[in-house]
């Protein structure tokens, strides 16, 4: 079955031109000449793959990204913003929004279908990855119906790169659906009055992101965001809500995951609340260190996400990471900390 690309671009010559190659080169192809009418095909159709004018009337490039990316159907498509400029900024923006790839007009024919076609061979790629990851679900659910249709579920689903700093959902956001990370490390997060930033939560492979908006139908508590590059799958709302009101098994697996997500949240609570600010400090770093997959005592972040995760300001964390490591608890190059000593940091008195 040939490759259904959408192709959304104002301008009549270059949108023919390249409905002409595509489709000479064995590729259905749908286009739309606004961004209104893009984002409806994209729905209607759900390409493989869509390539989008940056600079189009009423609703450009920017804002067809943006509303797709809210579709469960059209979130994890590939995205190519076909730009005008090649000024940095405009690049940049787009790959910070979720694109995947740009291509500066004018661009040859070759240049057009390499990009398609190293999207299309990327997006294979992962979701063979996500495929494998597919079995440490035997650690979440006991083997029966129930984590059979779980993983088929989570198989039809399609998989979605978010770069370092991109948002995945904002505080408010209707739950339409839980979100399991593939790979990468994802933060939760919450603003203060003050307009702080207090660090909720780290997710890594085979974390489960809104979990508790959607067992209560309601919008997303906290504001989620990639703290590296990642990958994640959305299960749609409805689909899981099927799956829990016919498999017991995985509503109760559910449930143990809120009830241990609420026992660190309480955790957190009381050391927010009670403990002493070096305490602090060295309990955050043992729960970064916990996340790691790796045997490394090391991990990376920065301190104004530190900062976050402690419930300290920024200055706090460099005086604090300064003592710490004159006393040869940890050493630190840039935003890369080593942890020496877990054992005196364990027991960090308050």
């Amino acid at each position: 079955m040939s490759k259904k690309v959408l192709i959304i671009e104002d301008n009549v010559d270059i949108r023919e031109n390249i409905v002409e190659i595509l489709e000479l080169s064995g590729y259905t192809t749908f286009a739309a000449n606004n961004g209104k009418t893009g984002v409806e095909l994209a729905i209607k159709n759900t390409p493989d793959i869509i390539l989008c004018d940056i600079m189009m009337p009423d609703l450009d490039g920017y804002g067809v990204l943006f509303m797709l990316n809210k579709h469960p159907e059209t979130a994890a498509t590939p995205f190519i913003f076909l730009t005008a400029k090649a000024e940095r900024i405009d690049v940049r923006k787009g790959m910070e929004m979720g694109a995947d790839d740009y291509l500066t007009k004018p661009f040859d024919d070759m240049e057009l279908l390499s990009a398609i076609e190293s999207r299309l061979k990327k997006k294979e790629i992962q979701q063979s990855f996500y495929s494998k990851s597919l079995d440490q679900l035997d650690t979440i659910i006991s083997r029966n119906g129930g984590l059979e249709e779980l993983k088929k579920t989570i198989q039809e689903r399609k998989s979605r790169q978010f770069k370092k700093n991109q948002v995945i959902y904002y505080e408010g956001d209707k739950g339409n659906g839980l979100y399991l990370v593939l790979s990468g490390k994802v933060k939760t997060m919450k603003l203060a009055e003050d307009g702080r930033e207090l660090m909720t939560g780290i997710y890594v492979g085979d974390d489960y992101l809104g979990i508790n908006a959607m067992l209560a139908n309601e919008p997303y508590h906290d504001t989620a965001k990639a703290l590296e590059d990642s990958t994640l799958c959305l299960i749609p709302k409805e689909q899981l809500e099927r799956l829990l009101n016919l498999y017991p098994e995985v509503t109760k697996a559910f449930i143990k995951l809120l009830a241990n997500d609420i026992r660190e949240k309480e955790e957190q609570l009381m050391q927010l609340a009670y403990h002493s600010v070096r305490k602090r400090m060295a309990e955050s770093m043992l729960r970064l260190y916990k996340t790691q997959h790796s045997d490394t005592d090391s991990f990376k972040i920065t301190r104004e996400d530190l900062a976050a995760m402690a419930g300290i300001a920024t200055e706090t964390v460099s005086r604090t990471l300064s003592d710490f490591k004159d006393e040869g608890l940890i050493e630190k190059k840039g935003s890369i900390i080593t942890l020496l000593d877990l054992n005196r940091l364990a027991k960090m008195k308050n």
